[in-house]
């Protein structure tokens, strides 16, 4: 698909501009980026936020917003809210839902099918419901049971300097510290973080496009280690883009808007209303693929002109050339817009130049 095509190269251009060296494996390549290394904290994961809004901007899907938070901050909320060690993780993947589901319904699943206590879930729901930005962290810090716990302070020390970093890349109003976010995956270390999209494209009276995230990662600094022979431990810090939803979303708005979903990048088509042209095709066509312009024709000796302008509408070719008894005659060529369906005669040495002229202009 072309209009997957091209959100891939916005994506790799965008990792490459950070210095991203491309993988064996061409998935990878395509979905993310990581930073693995020893480096002062949070810079490589200011970069991170920073590519996740470059690729989300340059796709030009809606507003956006990306939640930050801490698996350090989670836990010691846990902690401090009286939830067994045992079931952090659980818990923790009840958190993820308050994006999908009320915070009673939560709650009932936390109390009645994961056995937590009503008040320990009460406690939780005092901090899972907060959101803003480095105002937020700074209340934290003075919150009277998250202080006391180690690790929910050097999460809240590092999202502060975090939100510094982002303020300096202009991306700060697009990050959100949101409590509820726990990313219930067992390998994250430290910072996390998931974009979601504000608004997506429907038809009017219908709902909204309902995809969840499209962006998501966060810091692993243990991963690597389990991997290793030696354990030896490796800091990472990437980021996934979620291309499958994000082609979703894309293809959806173009139907929405009427607009084809291309199938070929084809610029122009070489067509003929009579019998007998096929030579003439193929020397025009010919012309096209030499001057670097993506052309086809069909690959029949008398195609029926209907039927090759009928082709063009529906794979979005945008130009039509046509020869046939008259214009050979007369020495030009007409070019036609599929689009507005209007026609104009080119003399044949000229052709190549007003199509390439179009195409600029486009």
């Amino acid at each position: 698909m072309v209009v997957r095509e091209k959100i891939l190269d916005l994506v790799i251009s965008c990792f490459k501009r950070h210095g991203a060296r491309g993988m064996d494996t061409p998935a990878f390549e395509l979905k993310d980026f990581d930073i693995a290394g020893q480096f002062d904290p949070m810079i490589p994961d200011a970069e991170c936020l920073k590519i996740m809004c470059e690729i989300l901007s340059g796709l030009q899907l809606g507003d956006f917003l990306i939640k930050v938070n801490d698996r350090r901050i989670v836990d010691g909320m846990f902690a401090v809210c009286g939830v067994p060690e045992s079931k952090f993780r659980a818990i923790g993947s009840s958190i993820d839902k308050l994006d999908k589901m009320a915070w009673k319904d939560v709650r009932h699943e936390m109390v009645v099918k994961k056995g937590l206590a009503p008040e320990v879930a009460d406690r939780i729901g005092d901090y899972v419901q907060c959101h803003g930005g480095v105002s937020l962290v700074e209340q934290m810090f003075q919150d009277p049971r998250l202080s006391q716990n180690k690790q929910a302070l050097e999460g809240l020390g590092d999202l502060k300097l975090l939100f510094e970093y982002l303020t300096l890349f202009g991306i700060a109003d697009k990050i959100s510290f949101d409590l509820s976010l726990a990313r219930g995956l067992d390998y994250y270390t430290g910072v996390i973080y998931e974009a979601v999209l504000l608004q997506t494209p429907t038809q009017a009276g219908e709902e909204p496009l309902n995809v969840g995230s499209v962006a998501a990662g966060g810091r692993y600094d243990g991963l690597v280690g389990m991997f290793d022979p030696k354990g030896h431990k490796v800091p990472c810090v990437g980021l996934s883009i979620g291309v499958e939803r994000i082609f979703y979303i894309v293809e959806q708005r173009m139907k929405t808007k009427g607009e084809k979903v291309r199938t070929t990048e084809t610029q122009v088509f070489v067509a003929t209303p009579q019998k007998n042209f096929l030579q003439e095709r193929l020397k025009l066509i010919a012309e096209l693929w030499d001057s670097g312009i993506k052309a086809e024709m069909l690959y029949k000796n008398n195609p029926k002109l209907l039927t090759q302008l009928h082709y063009c509408e529906s794979t979005g070719i945008p130009l039509v050339v046509i020869i046939g008894e008259q214009e050979l005659k007369e020495g030009v060529i007409k070019i036609r817009s599929v689009a507005s369906r209007e026609e104009v005669a080119i003399k044949r040495e000229n052709f190549v130049a007003e199509i390439q002229k179009r195409l600029s202009e486009s």
